[in-house]
């Protein structure tokens, strides 16, 4: 669910400032890594013009997935040729030569016949499904330009990654359908052009498949609800409110970042858009803290993209997982529960001893902020709450839930903004209740403009990568490649289902390079997790384990756009930083295997609640001696051997099964005893401070 990459006002309450020029250019940083933010830039009368355009094509997606009845191939090309007109508009051919109010005729071009290519489609629509196969050339001209010039826009707003893996499966499907067809029937080359452009471009099994449709009937919504959401000032308030509970102990900044971002992450949908976000305000309070730049930039990294694994919202994931695996999306968003806590607590641990090993305090309980000033603002999650409660219940449709969160949003947005002129916050004087109201007024009305330009631009990624996943999932369809590659798998692994499980992770964190989270999953679920169902997963533990993989591509050198956005805000060293945020969510490697092999950890398969209290206390116990290994520290600076044997005790206690808890506990139990008596004859802990 990404939202725009504008940076929040994290001044909180508590007064802890950090050293302004510690402050990175974040347009800058964004631009860089996050490809969202390489945009075109406007000003004056053309960036109003854009403006009320993207506007308009939010307040179009809301309409149409609300009220349209119109045929599948209607919308959804009709929204797809609406990506295309904003998208050429919003992203030039490369980010490096950008001008000021500047549209080059070749964009022009590209935006217009694009668009017309689909527009055609939609107009034409019953036609076409009637002719099915038996399109004529012309037809077979409007599918290659649409398809071709997609993909420009999507090397443009997404990047080279899923764009290469679409563009070598077209060219097997062709190859496919020529060996094929023209084995059989003598088929020429034109022939399988017109088959492979058929399915990909004028059936609901390619560009306009599943991932797109998805994407316009709740993903679309639940962006805008993300940018109307973010104006309400929540992230300001989630920002005090961790500050408030963990601000005080040790390190407490890092907890701060770890919470904070968890909860802004699972908002905003995007890893690097809530990376520089929140840690342009939390990782330089890190660094003032006492915390290494790579360490500091990595945490935040880890902690942001653990935000898309944070049910309810998930990034919007939750949703998508209800839609592709038929549950509701209350079962998901429970079932995600325990494993995010088991990331988030790795997350912890490691932070509590890094703190602990360079003797880190806390902020100063005064200086944080006050529960009743936090209290006061509660009524900020309102919109949130009321998202979750609809979805939930079943009363409402996903899309109705979404509209009706997006109105309560404007509500709360309008008595924020109204209880700022009252109080005279920011840079205005306490106002009386008659200007605050106009005010508040002019202010909403003006959020409600930039959230819809907001969403309406977030959606142009997430629509564009869901077309290509789309492609990816016809062409493995048309060529059969989806039972080829399962069998292979299934024959590799053979009887040892753990091979199957590796291949399959690699798959998912080299397909999601680079991809927003959204599209990311569209794209596990229709290659990977089918592999895993084969060899014999429950269907909720595939699409789990394919989703937190194809996310911690994020964090995982040598892509790691999250940890390199962090990295820039830290002055650190981008790979010192990506393999820091790699120890850090080490979890996210190792539960997937855990609920893979125990489904009991998503409520799945339950004998009785013994059993999920006894997984979750073991893999607890080791994902702390795991991370304890990785950063060296305990009671005092832990010899190699030790942390070896750590390592093997925490996986002892991760793999089911009794002996190996038993052995595992032993093992870590041992070193603990070990370090605490060590620590005591040597003088109390041993630190680097």
């Amino acid at each position: 669910m990404s939202i725009d990459k504008k940076k929040p006002d994290t001044s909180p309450a508590d007064g802890v400032n950090t050293a302004a020029d510690e402050a990175p250019d974040l347009d800058a940083v964004m631009r860089k890594y996050d490809r969202e933010s390489a945009t075109r830039l406007w000003e004056g009368t053309p960036q109003l013009i854009i403006r009320i355009l993207m506007a308009a094509f939010g307040l179009f997606c809301i309409g149409m997935t609300l009220l349209s009845k119109a045929m599948p191939e209607i919308r959804l090309t009709m929204f797809v040729g609406c990506i295309i007109i904003i998208g050429f508009l919003t992203y030039p051919a490369s980010k490096h030569h950008v001008r000021v109010n500047y549209l080059p005729w070749y964009d022009i071009v590209l935006m217009v016949v694009g668009a017309a290519c689909f527009f055609y489609f939609a107009l034409n629509a019953m036609t076409l499904v009637r002719l099915s196969t038996r399109i004529e050339t012309v037809h077979v001209i409007i599918g290659v330009v649409g398809i071709l010039i997609l993909m420009e826009l999507c090397r443009r707003c997404v990047g080279l990654p899923i764009l290469c893996v679409a563009g070598v499966l077209i060219v097997y499907a062709f190859i496919n359908q020529l060996s094929y067809a023209g084995a059989v029937n003598g088929a020429t080359l034109y022939d399988a052009l017109k088959t492979i452009i058929y399915k990909l471009f004028y059936t609901t099994s390619g560009v306009i498949g599943t991932p797109i449709n998805v994407c316009y009937t709740y993903i679309v919504l639940f962006i805008i609800f993300g940018a109307f959401l973010e104006r309400t000032g929540i992230a300001n308030f989630f920002i005090s409110f961790a500050n408030r509970i963990a601000g005080w102990s040790s390190g407490g900044p890092a907890k701060v970042a770890v919470i904070s971002s968890a909860l802004c992450g699972m908002v905003s949908g995007s890893s690097v858009g809530n990376t520089v976000t929140t840690g342009s305000f939390t990782i330089p309070m890190m660094k003032k803290t006492g915390y290494k730049p790579e360490f500091a930039g990595a945490v935040e990294a880890a902690a942001s993209t653990g935000g898309q694994i944070m049910p309810p919202i998930m990034g919007a994931a939750a949703f998508l997982m209800a839609e592709y695996m038929k549950l509701p999306y209350a079962q998901v968003a429970v079932k995600a529960i325990l494993p995010a806590l088991l990331y988030f607590t790795g997350i912890f641990i490691a932070v509590h001893l890094e703190a602990k090993k360079l003797g880190l305090k806390g902020i100063p309980r005064e200086e944080l902020p006050k529960w009743k000033l936090l209290l006061r603002d509660c009524y900020l999650i309102i919109p949130l709450v009321l998202l979750v409660w609809l979805v939930s219940s079943g009363s409402k449709t996903m899309s109705h839930s979404a509209a009706y969160s997006i109105l309560a949003a404007i509500v709360v947005g309008f008595v924020n903004f109204f209880l700022q002129g009252k109080r005279g916050e920011g840079d205005t004087q306490p106002m009386t209740a008659g200007k605050a109201l106009g005010s508040a007024g002019k202010r909403s009305f003006f959020s409600a403009v930039e959230s819809l330009e907001a969403g309406s631009r977030g959606a142009i990624t997430v629509a564009v990568a869901c077309s290509m996943a789309g492609i990816i999932a016809g062409c493995i369809t048309v060529t059969g490649l989806a039972s080829i590659l399962i069998n292979a798998i299934v024959q590799l692994a053979g009887d040892a289902t753990i091979i199957g499980l590796v291949l399959t992770m690699l798959c998912c964190i080299v397909l999601g390079m680079g991809v927003p989270t959204t599209a990311n999953y569209c794209i596990m679920a229709s290659t990977c997790a089918p592999i895993l169902i084969q060899l014999g997963f429950p269907l909720v533990a595939a699409h789990f384990f394919v989703f937190y993989f194809g996310i911690v591509a994020d964090i995982t050198p040598p892509v790691a756009l999250a940890a390199y956005a962090g990295s820039a805000i830290a002055k650190s060293d981008p790979m010192k930083t990506g393999i820091n945020a790699t120890k850090l969510a080490i979890a996210a490697f190792i539960v997937p295997y855990i609920f893979a092999y125990s489904p009991a950890l998503l409520f799945e398969n339950i004998s009785g609640w013994w059993e999920v209290a006894q997984i979750c206390v073991s893999a607890l116990l080791g994902i702390f001696a795991i991370a304890a290994s990785l950063n060296g520290f305990l009671y005092r600076n832990i010899p190699w051997v030790l942390r070896v044997i750590l390592v093997i005790g925490g996986l002892g206690m991760m793999i089911p099964g009794t002996w190996t808890d038993v052995i595992g506990l032993v093992l870590v139990a041992a070193v603990i005893a070990y370090q605490k008596l060590s620590a005591k004859k040597h003088g109390g802990p041993v630190t680097m401070a």
